[in-house]
């Protein structure tokens, strides 16, 4: 049984798919320093041993995804790990962190970072058969990554794939991005074979085939991915399992009790409580993984009243995060979170965490007060008049226990706290058109400072919060143009310490995740790079299925 740390710090700094489906609270995926904390140790599992070919692997996952295909599925956490089966990373992260070709070759900035240029390992086919070549990758940018209907098209703006050669191609940017390798850890990043996507046309999202070490068998929406062993994987010697099963089983005391009967041998948990019911399971190893995702609550700072900073300290120096955190079952598994960073991350910003505003109950009734009796009051009501808004959550229990503790916070200040309960799609389109108030949300990922901070902070459907300023700006200039790793998080610095003192989001605390196997399940961590440095672990609860095996 493991019950090791919650992460290791890393010796040396470092896109995964943005998870829009990480809308609900926690408890939840460019220079060469993305900087994400490793699983717990090795040496707190079972005996791994040596590995094994052959068995077959039944695996839990929280949610079902809508396709297979990059751009048009929505890969949250669980669709992430289903894709490593199904396809291979053209980049992938290090155990540092480090950005490194996984699929591919090589990839090699010019001087200005407007030009990347990849190179593809030779001889490598899909699983039909086609080779994985230059021309495949210009077809599948061309033809699905950058059409009008892809859910990445967006990411890709002021990008074009030009072929060098055979195996070459250059992605041409219409301005520096030091950022740019990162995204290719991410959906447009996992080449399939575009000769099968055209055969299957409209099921092509149904009928997936990539390069990875497990190819498609069937699929039955909400019950059942069946894959099996690709007997023609470029690297030799693996995948070792025959098969792996991905089984949606949303419910969380119904996936655990999966896990503990035998039913699946291994699941995946996002959710503070069951990790910390799955580390009190004999025979169970849990590969943990505390990222930069975190819980807590966006504020709508694009209508008033909170475009007024001094409700939106008001509402934060308000909470008590350890309360809030206890809540959703993470007490003694993950600190509070401050900034975007977790303390595990080269960015993390110790003066950022000293800011950001703690539990003052004084400091937010005084700030709230001076709110309400300006008689320049952003909302237009009369002077005194207290203000009443809404907190819309999906409909979860420990988010509705959490609700009620948000609103019971805010009600001691005179604040009216309406609890909406939104499904979770709605609450995700909420966000994206900023149609509430404020609500229950998930920040942070492992991508790129750049990524994540631009996304946030900048114009667009993926700022939830509205929130922009001069400071941001300027600094995202900075880790856009630049890939020394000081000036980086001298950068991110900076927009650390502009959102702590101008809260466009709460924080509740980090998101620990966990990949909760039965013991004969090895190695689910342990996965290398082709050239054998070890990899990132399981970020987000997503695993290299490809280098697991089950003991004899």
């Amino acid at each position: 049984m493991t019950r090791g740390p919650w992460s290791r710090p890393l010796a040396a700094a470092g896109l995964a798919a943005l998870l829009l489906a990480t809308a609900a609270c926690g408890g939840d995926d460019g220079g060469d320093d993305g900087g994400t904390p490793q699983a717990v140790g090795q040496d707190d599992f079972s005996e791994q041993g040596d590995p094994v070919t052959g068995g077959t692997l039944e695996v839990g996952l929280e949610a079902e995804t809508n396709s297979w295909l990059p751009g048009e599925g929505a890969f949250s956490n669980p669709g992430i790990s289903v894709a490593y089966a199904l396809y291979d990373p053209l980049m992938k992260r290090t155990e540092d962190g480090e950005l490194k070709p996984y699929l591919a070759e090589s990839m090699e900035p010019n001087e200005d970072l407007t030009e990347w240029t990849l190179t593809l390992r030779p001889d490598v086919q899909f699983h039909d058969g086609t080779p994985l070549n230059a021309q495949a990758l210009k077809t599948i940018w061309d033809e699905y990554l950058t059409i009008p209907t892809s859910n990445v098209t967006a990411l890709l703006a002021g990008a074009s794939l030009e072929v060098v050669d055979d195996l070459t191609v250059r992605y041409v940017l219409d301005e520096p991005n030091a950022a740019f390798p990162d995204i290719l850890t991410g959906s447009p990043g996992w080449p399939f074979s575009p000769t099968a996507a055209a055969e299957f046309g409209p099921d092509a999202g149904a009928n997936p085939v990539g390069t990875g070490p497990f190819q498609f068998v069937s699929w039955q929406r909400d019950s059942a991915l069946e894959l099996e062993r690709n007997e023609n994987y470029w690297q030799e010697g693996l995948p070792y399992l025959d098969g792996i099963t991905f089984r949606p089983i949303p419910d969380e005391d119904t996936r655990l009790a999966s896990l503990q009967s035998g039913d699946i041998q291994a699941m995946q948990s996002l959710r503070q409580g069951t990790i910390a019911r799955a580390r009190d399971l004999e025979g169970v190893d849990n590969y943990e993984y505390l990222g930069n995702n975190s819980g807590g609550s966006i504020i709508n700072t694009s209508k008033p009243p909170f475009d007024d900073v001094r409700v939106r300290q008001a509402l934060a120096y308000a909470i008590d995060q350890p309360a809030l955190i206890d809540v959703v079952g993470g007490t003694g598994l993950t600190p509070d979170a401050t900034q975007y960073f977790s303390p595990d991350s080269p960015f993390y910003s110790e003066e950022a965490a000293e800011a950001f505003p703690t539990y003052e109950p004084e400091r937010a009734q005084e700030l709230y007060d001076e709110y309400i009796n300006d008689p320049q009051r952003s909302d237009g009501q009369p002077v005194g008049t207290d203000l009443s808004f809404t907190y819309n959550c999906p409909p979860d229990p420990s988010l509705n226990e959490l609700s009620q503790l948000y609103q019971s916070f805010w009600s001691t200040l005179g604040i009216d706290v309406e609890l909406n309960t939104v499904e979770q799609a709605a609450h995700i389109q909420n966000g994206i058109a900023k149609d509430y108030d404020v609500q229950c949300w998930r920040v942070g990922s492992e991508s790129d400072p750049y990524v994540t901070l631009s996304q946030a902070f900048t114009p667009g459907p993926l700022n939830f919060t509205g929130y922009t300023s001069a400071v941001i700006d300027e600094n995202l200039e900075i880790l856009r143009t630049t890939t020394d790793l000081a000036e980086r998080q001298a950068a991110v610095e900076e927009i650390s310490l502009d959102v702590s003192e101008n809260v466009p989001n709460l924080f509740t605390g980090y998101t620990l995740t966990d990949i909760a196997v039965q013991e004969e399940v090895k190695n689910v961590g342990g996965w290398e790079f082709p050239d054998g440095t070890p990899g990132n672990g399981v970020p987000g609860a997503t695993a290299m299925w490809g280098h697991v095996w089950m003991a004899e």
